[in-house]
């Protein structure tokens, strides 16, 4: 049924394990090109268009699940 809260049972021991078991860890080799931890050279850039075009049933999609807020944010629909 398992233990009882707060007792456990007594652990096994594996004893005195040989030296050549060890094995050093080393980091994994990272594919792709390094990571830039340098912040201030990075470049954000927006190629966005100004109006994006979206289909019905992304709209529909939108105000199904955002609805309620879009009318606290902006007025119900009118």
């Amino acid at each position: 049924m398992g233990d009882p809260v707060g007792m456990s049972r007594p652990r096994a021991s594996l004893g005195i394990l040989p030296d050549d078991l060890y094995i050093p860890i080393e980091p994994w080799p990272r594919i792709g090109r390094p990571v830039k931890h340098d912040l201030s050279a990075w470049t954000v850039t927006d190629v966005w268009p100004d109006s994006v075009p979206i289909t019905d049933a992304e709209l529909d999609v939108f105000e199904a699940w955002f609805g309620d807020l879009f009318d606290e944010l902006f007025g119900p629909c009118q």
